[in-house]
C-alpha cells in the first residue's frame, strides 16, 4: 500500500523528483556500479552485527557480576548511567583522534548505543528471582553458577530478549551515527556523498537498506526468542 501510495504521488507530478523520486527511479540505483550497493551494505551490516554481538554478550554478562556482587555494581553501575548521558555524536571527534576512521569505531558506536539498555533490562531479569527459591537453592549447598544456570538464567531469559530487541533497534543506529562521522565506506557514508549531489533517489535506497538490515536483525531476535523463550513467559504477553 506504501508502494502504492508512492507511486501514485510521484506519478502525478506535484512533487518533484528531488523532493521523491519514484519507486522505479530508486529501483535503478541499484544497478548503477558507482554506488557500490553490494560493499557498502555487507560493511554496514558487519559493523551493526558485530557491534550489536558485542554489547550482548558484555551487557549480559556484566549484569550477571552486578547480580552476585553488589559492591561492584555499586562502584561501576554510576559511571554507566553518566556515560549513557553523554550525546554519542559529542563522542564523534575523540573516536576518531583515539582510533582513526573506519570499521571498528564504527562498530565501538553500535556497542555504546545498545549496551546499556541490555545491561538494565538484563540485570532486572536476573535479579527479579523469588528469594525463598534461592535460600532453598543454598540450603541445598548449590552454587553460584548452578543458581544462575538453574534458576536466574531461565527467570531472566524475557527480559534479555526483550533488551535485545531494543538493542538491535540502537545498534543500526549507532552504526550509521559513526558513519556519519568516522567513515570511508557503509551505507550512511554512501549517504552523506550523494547528499552533496542531491542524488535522492540513491539517498531513498540507502534508508531501505537500512531498514532492511534493521528488520532482519530484530527477525532474528525474534526468533531466537520464539524457540529459547515459552509464550506464556514472554514479556509482551503480559501487557
Amino acid at each position: 500500500m506504501v508502494v502504492v501510495v508512492w507511486f501514485a504521488v510521484t506519478a502525478t507530478g506535484l512533487v518533484h523528483k528531488l523532493i521523491l523520486p519514484s519507486p522505479g527511479d530508486t529501483l535503478a540505483t541499484l544497478s548503477q556500479p558507482q554506488y557500490q550497493w553490494m560493499e557498502n551494505t555487507l560493511v554496514t551490516a558487519w559493523e551493526i552485527l558485530a557491534g550489536y554481538c558485542l554489547a550482548v554478550v558484555v551487557g549480559v554478562m556484566l549484569a550477571l557480576m552486578f547480580s552476585w556482587f553488589k559492591s561492584l555494581q555499586t562502584t561501576l553501575f554510576p559511571l554507566f548511567v553518566t556515560f549513557s548521558m553523554i550525546p554519542k555524536i559529542a563522542l564523534g571527534p575523540l573516536l576518531i583522534v583515539w582510533f582513526g576512521y573506519g570499521i571498528g569505531t564504527n562498530i565501538f558506536f553500535a556497542f555504546i548505543l545498545s549496551f546499556f539498555p541490555i545491561l538494565i533490562t538484563s540485570g532486572r531479569g536476573l535479579r527479579e528471582v523469588e528469594p525463598d527459591l534461592l535460600d532453598l537453592v543454598r540450603a541445598l549447598k548449590g552454587t553460584r553458577w548452578q543458581i544462575f544456570r538453574k534458576i536466574q538464567l531461565p527467570g531472566a531469559m524475557p527480559y534479555i530478549f526483550s533488551s535485545m530487541k531494543v538493542g538491535a533497534i540502537l545498534a543500526l543506529a549507532g552504526a550509521i551515527v559513526g558513519e556519519f562521522v568516522a567513515s570511508s565506506q557503509g551505507l550512511g557514508y554512501l549517504m552523506i556523498q550523494v547528499q552533496s549531489t542531491l542524488d535522492t533517489a540513491a539517498m531513498f535506497m540507502a534508508v531501505i537498506l537500512l531498514s532492511i538490515l534493521g528488520i532482519g536483525l530484530f527477525g532474528m531476535v525474534s526468533l531466537l526468542e520464539h524457540i529459547f523463550v515459552p509464550n506464556d513467559a514472554r514479556l509482551e504477553s503480559d501487557s
